[in-house]
């Protein structure tokens, strides 16, 4: 007999994809029964990333991340940026903090800050929405350690597809600025007056009181939410590389090829690419290696273009996780969905765009990174782990520095419009 419980009724009308969800972990039950072996194969493949990779470079990013909220340092910068992240992006001022440790460390942790945010009322569902929806992109350490060395043995891709990667995550940001409703969060006015800086200063201690919470016991619970995040992400990459594995071993994957060589054939790509895209719809690291490792006859733009696509869609990996960290907010997934698929598309466009003006510093960086990282580049991710620390406090420094004189220019913008000036 089927339940009449309104609350049952509603969160199925909430969810109405559950059945599909469940017909297809049951489909994926059936080919693991199947092919056991193969599965378990993919399954320790998918460990592999996750260890070598994705565990060294989170988790120190995950925990400095929550020791940062709980000393109120957020709301410092939450202060100090509100002039230029409201009027650029739609989002307050703390969201250039969630910038930056999301540029610097990937995905997921803009999605896990935002949901933070959410959950002490320093961000509304539209601003959080938009927050995740530019934040959420590769790490450093991935896309030059995994991909440019590791998967193309060519550190002067980093350049490319770093600026390709990050400057279609801002152009997104800006787009999504007109994307919702414009209704701003009003988070606790700072009291008192004095200049922007005090008021930031303020806001910061404020908010240490507010938490109290002695460093222990903040480090302590730091580490352990760290842990608990990561280790939900590494079950997530494993469950699709056995995904992948198996929809290849039933016939699947290559229907998926013909389809998506059919669109590639209409922009003028390499039809051999497909393997890369159809992987990377399911998991980011499996189609950039597939890109990386593609024929050497098609041109190194068109696969660096397509590992931009990848790396700036995220997989359905990256997805599940975003969807498992927002699931007790209010955020809706359609948003990040749409944000997703333009931030591909434009980072690709960008390849194409930027690869001859960027030229010059492919050849610097070539020189700049060693050649052992090629042969071994699990050396890659403790290397550069200071230098996406530096890249976010340099990226913060530049958010704050640009926050006065945007507000110079856009107050005198309006006292030029005010006096009817030409």
């Amino acid at each position: 007999m089927l339940s009449t419980d309104p609350k049952l009724l509603k969160r199925s009308r909430r969810f109405p994809g559950m059945r599909v969800l469940a017909l297809v972990c049951l489909a994926v039950l059936v080919l693991l029964a199947f092919f056991p072996r193969e599965g378990i194969e993919a399954a320790v493949k998918g460990v592999g990333i996750w260890w070598d990779v994705l565990f060294p470079a989170l988790l120190p990013f995950c925990v400095i991340a929550e020791v940062l909220l709980g000393f109120g340092i957020v709301h410092f910068f939450g202060t100090l940026l509100d002039p230029l992240m409201r009027p650029l992006f739609g989002v307050p001022g703390i969201g250039g903090f969630v910038m930056a440790m999301g540029f610097a460390s990937g995905y997921p942790i803009g999605a896990r800050l935002t949901s933070q945010l959410w959950e002490q009322k320093l961000v509304n569902r539209e601003e959080g929405e938009r927050l995740v929806s530019f934040t959420t992109t590769s790490d450093p350490i991935f896309l030059i350690g995994a991909v440019s060395v590791g998967f193309f043995h060519n550190p002067g891709l980093a350049p490319v597809l770093a600026a390709a990667h990050y400057g279609g995550a801002v152009l997104v940001g800006l787009f999504m600025r007109f994307i919702g409703e414009r209704t701003a969060s009003r988070p606790a006015a700072v009291k008192g007056e004095g200049s922007l800086l005090a008021r930031s200063f303020r806001a910061m201690h404020e908010a240490r009181l507010a938490d109290g919470r002695p460093f222990g016991t903040l480090f302590r619970q730091a580490v352990d939410n760290s842990l608990r995040l990561i280790f939900v992400i590494g079950g997530l990459v494993v469950f699709f590389s056995v995904v992948i594995e198996l929809l290849s071993k039933a016939h699947v994957m290559s229907v998926l090829h013909e389809a998506v060589q059919l669109v590639m054939r209409l922009f003028a790509i390499p039809p051999d690419l497909s393997h890369a895209v159809v992987s990377g719809l399911f998991e980011v690291t499996l189609g950039a290696k597939a890109a990386g490792e593609a024929d050497g006859t098609i041109p190194l733009v068109s696969k660096t273009a397509i590992a931009a696509l990848v790396l700036s869609w995220g997989g359905l990996s990256v997805h599940a996780q975003i969807v498992s960290i927002l699931h007790h907010t209010n955020l809706r997934y359609a948003p990040f969905l749409l944000a997703r698929a333009l931030h591909s598309l434009a980072a690709a466009l960008l390849v194409f765009l930027l690869w001859k003006p960027l030229a010059p510093l492919q050849t610097a960086a070539a020189a700049f990174f060693p050649p052992s990282w090629g042969v071994r580049p699990s050396l890659v991710p403790g290397r550069l782990l200071p230098y996406s620390l530096l890249a976010a406090c340099l990226l913060i420094a530049a958010l704050v520095a640009a926050a006065p004189l945007f507000r110079l220019i856009v107050h005198l913008l309006a006292r030029r419009g005010n006096t009817g000036k030409p």
